[in-house]
């Protein structure tokens, strides 16, 4: 059954039994009142026409009949009473409404209490039927009880004017219970409109699929409504904020979860704030914040996504690494073609002793490089770079030396080979690019790795025109870049980041020649290690 239905079926159900229960209840309230009113009129009646001078005289009389019945049924056809009937003790009638009935015994059983001097209301089927009477005693000059006067009001009297009261209920209920199913429908209406028309089990179906995605996302996930308490919190965003405890975090103020957090300036301006950088936990994130809108356009919360700054550095790195591998081999690709043009070119002008000192030569230069990095820097991810960059600066026309008393064999396991390649690749780009601003004839770039004592050294300069010094305190800042164009100054913001994740230290500043050198220095236990020269 669905759920609008359900919902004006309860709200109509309910609406009824209150209006039914209201409705009997009012009934039976009107009766008894009706019932204490009558009753009451006819027992002062009873009293009024029992002190009557005439009425208590007549007793004394050889035939009180004839003169209380005149007396009697006037009063009776002056006022709202169906009968007054007028007895002696003995309950033997001197007045009723039907003359053949005088003198006869009075019925109903109820002279009781009245012959005993208390005047009572009572109900009780007389000769004429269901009655409600009111009685009290006569009494003579001498305070003796000598008759009885019953006043009555037949039942069914009553029950018709019951009637009229009781049909003017029923209908201001059928008007009530029909404004109240209109409003279960308009209710059950507004309902699924606010849950966008969907059934029980289909929220409950979205709500597991939401749950089930958020704990899949590996992004911390928060959110807050208007007040800043925190609504929603995925499992990454619980094991980021507090990895120990891992306490839940919903309900709680956003500020005493994420000190510093800017989520409700983001409600304020109604700004969105993409890529940014923060600290939660000594974990070093990247955050973007977003306002939540409702359907009139109003901001009711926020919703904040973060993630490790490491990770997103470990998955640049890799994709950076796959970009440089590509480039490597299409500049090898290309290098060697030219070569083999020019090999063939001579070897067609029969120029073979030409060919063959080209040969020897390329031969003897790729040779010397690689034994060299085979025994100075044997990590197959390090020399491959370096392989990659020596043809890129050939493509290029850039000279890309590595020194020969470079040596980086002793490298702990702990540190990333993905960061160190990091550091070096776009240390060397950098570097070329820098290189290609000066003459042709002068266009270099010399690395120099060392791994002596308790650090690791890594060395990059270039021919270039060296560093501004206006711009050296944005130099690694993400985004940044000398050359003032778009999606461009990545590679040393890349490479700073690197640095600090190995908790070490970059300097760079202009060699006598002009041109740009850059040292990283990284310790190979992890810790701290200060350089003499501009730390970023």
């Amino acid at each position: 059954m669905r759920l609008q239905t359900r919902l004006i079926l309860l709200i109509g159900t309910l609406l009824f039994a209150v209006i039914v229960a209201l409705t009997f209840s009012f009934e039976r309230l009107l009766i008894t009142t009706l019932e204490k009113s009558i009753g009451a009129s006819a027992l002062k009646l009873a009293k009024a026409v029992a002190e009557m001078d005439v009425i208590q005289n007549a007793f004394e009389e050889e035939d009180p009949s004839a003169i209380i019945q005149p007396v009697v049924e006037e009063i009776r056809l002056e006022t709202d009473a169906e009968y007054i009937v007028i007895g002696n003790r003995e309950g033997i009638r001197y007045a009723h409404p039907l003359a053949d009935r005088i003198g006869k015994e009075m019925v109903g059983g109820d002279n009781g209490p009245v012959l005993k001097g208390m005047s009572i209301i009572s109900k009780a089927i007389g000769s004429m039927g269901p009655s409600l009477r009111g009685k009290t005693p006569i009494y003579n000059d001498k305070n003796e009880i000598i008759g009885i006067v019953s006043v009555g009001i037949l039942m069914k009297d009553i029950e018709i004017s019951a009637q009229s009261y009781r049909n003017r209920v029923l209908f201001f209920a059928g008007i009530a219970l029909i404004l109240g199913c209109g409003g279960a429908i308009w209710i059950s209406s507004s309902v699924k409109r606010s849950i966008h028309g969907l059934e029980p089990k289909e929220i409950g179906l979205l709500y597991q699929e939401k749950r089930a995605i958020l704990e899949t996302i590996h992004e911390g996930i928060i959110a807050v409504n208007r007040e800043g308490i925190v609504t929603l919190a995925n499992h990454t965003a619980m094991m980021l904020i507090d990895p120990k405890e891992r306490r839940v975090i919903t309900g709680q103020y956003v500020q005493d979860v994420i000190p510093g957090t800017r989520l409700l300036e983001v409600m304020q301006s109604g700004v969105a704030e993409k890529d940014q950088e923060m600290v939660i936990n000594d974990h070093a994130v990247v955050v973007n914040r977003l306002p939540i809108y409702d359907h009139e356009h109003r901001i009711v919360g926020a919703v904040s996504s973060f993630r490790n700054k490491s990770e997103l550095l470990r998955l640049t790195e890799e994709l950076t690494q796959v970009k440089r591998y590509t480039e490597a081999l299409r500049a090898q690709t290309h290098e060697y073609s030219n070569k083999l043009y020019t090999i063939y070119g001579l070897i067609q002008l029969e120029s073979y002793q030409e060919a063959m000192d080209l040969i020897t030569h390329e031969t003897d230069v790729h040779q010397n490089l690689i034994q060299f990095l085979l025994q100075e820097i044997p990590d197959p991810i390090i020399g491959g770079i370096l392989i990659g960059k020596f043809n890129r600066g050939s493509e290029l026309k850039v000279k890309v030396e590595i020194d020969r008393s470079s040596s980086f064999k002793d490298i702990p396991g702990h540190i990333s080979r993905n960061q160190l390649v990091a550091i070096i690749g776009n240390l060397i780009d950098n570097a070329m690019e820098a290189a290609l601003g000066s003459k042709p004839e002068n266009r270099w770039v010399s690395v120099k790795l060392h791994d002596k004592g308790n650090q690791l050294m890594i060395e990059v300069s270039d021919s270039g025109s060296g560093i501004a010094e206006a711009g050296t305190d944005r130099l690694f800042e993400r985004g940044y870049s000398t050359k003032g164009e778009r999606n461009r100054g990545f590679g040393l913001s890349i490479v700073n980041g690197a640095v600090q994740q190995l908790h070490g230290t970059i300097a760079c500043h202009n060699s006598p020649a002009g041109g740009a050198v850059f040292t990283v220095k990284i310790p190979k236990t992890g810790g701290n290690i200060h350089d003499s020269g501009r730390n970023h």
